[in-house]
């Protein structure tokens, strides 16, 4: 065979008689490309910039995987893992079973309208209530409503009430992992408008505005009946200035929740059922639980339940 000295000669890949809006188009096509085929890869990148995980992968406190939440992207956060099985199986969910039981976070998935729900504990805090939202925002929830109980301040304020909250006041620590404390812990207004149109729509009583969310439930909501019965000379008087401030309520958890969805994107709500009025007595009677667990629950769901209709429906 007769090898020529010169080299073969190639075909001109010469991009002259491409017009810009040609290459342009080429361009969309790589990038496309590639996001189909980075979505095969253990960790991507979700339209808001942040790192979702393996479908196949196990979360490590709450023990779900994406293979377990049917693509779930709403959640409601009870504190108490006794009450998730209570949610869950209020009308109008379906299906309802559970997913998962570690420590404080127990899962439980049911549908509403077709739409996959996650309830999930995130038991008592803003600690465990961080390593909720984060693991549950993982696996492709954006949207947390907090179901919780609460203690009330202001006068006008019943047991069995339900609140609304439009921000809280951050006197928590976890929150500020998340964000500087000059940071608003708001709720999202789609959420507080559902939550309020839920609690007109079944009748409850319901106030709407700012919460005080504490890290403790002694000495930082200023309570008497501790052990040593002394409160620390920050608190002392600190519940007359909340009421001052028209601070509605006491509870541990929504400055995290609220602070976290703002700061990544996501979005978040908190409603929680009267169960103490800080009138002089500090008991919470078995009565009035039941009374503020019942009323809650329903306030929610319903919320949740109007909220799924809209967005099916592109409202």
């Amino acid at each position: 065979m007769a090898v020529s000295g010169k080299r073969a000669s190639r075909p001109d890949t010469r991009l002259e008689s491409v017009s810009r809006e040609d290459i342009v188009l080429i361009g969309i096509y790589m990038i496309s490309s590639h996001r189909v085929i980075g979505m095969e890869q253990a960790s991507v990148m979700n339209p808001k910039g942040n790192r979702r995980r393996d479908r196949t992968k196990v979360t490590y406190h709450l023990g779900l995987s994406g293979r377990d939440t049917a693509g779930a992207r709403y959640a409601l956060l009870p504190g108490d893992p006794a009450r998730v099985e209570t949610i869950a199986v209020t009308l109008p969910f379906e299906e309802p079973r559970e997913l998962a039981w570690k420590r404080e976070f127990r899962t439980w998935l049911g549908y509403i309208h077709g739409t996959p729900v996650l309830i999930t504990s995130t038991g008592i805090g803003g600690p465990s209530t961080s390593i909720a939202v984060e693991e549950l925002a993982q696996l492709g929830v954006d949207t947390f409503i907090r179901v919780g109980t609460t203690g009330a301040i202001q006068p006008y304020i019943e047991s069995g009430d339900v609140i609304v909250t439009t921000g809280a006041v951050r006197l928590d620590g976890a929150s500020i992992h998340y964000a500087p404390i000059e940071y608003p812990a708001v709720a999202h207004h789609l959420l507080v408008t559902v939550l309020v149109e839920a609690a007109r729509e079944l009748g409850l009583p319901y106030h709407v505005g700012i919460t005080c969310s504490s890290d403790t439930f002694y000495p930082g909501q200023e309570r008497k009946d501790s052990f040593s019965g002394y409160v620390p000379r920050r608190f002392q008087g600190i519940t007359e200035e909340w009421r001052r401030l028209h601070v509605l309520n006491y509870e541990m958890e929504a400055a995290t929740l609220l602070t976290m969805c703002g700061a990544l994107g996501l979005r978040g709500g908190c409603v929680t059922g009267v169960v103490s009025v800080r009138r002089g007595s500090e008991h919470i009677t078995k009565a009035a639980l039941k009374k503020g667990e019942r009323n809650v629950i329903r306030a929610s769901v319903r919320a949740l339940e109007l909220l799924v209709d809209k967005e099916a429906a592109g409202d």
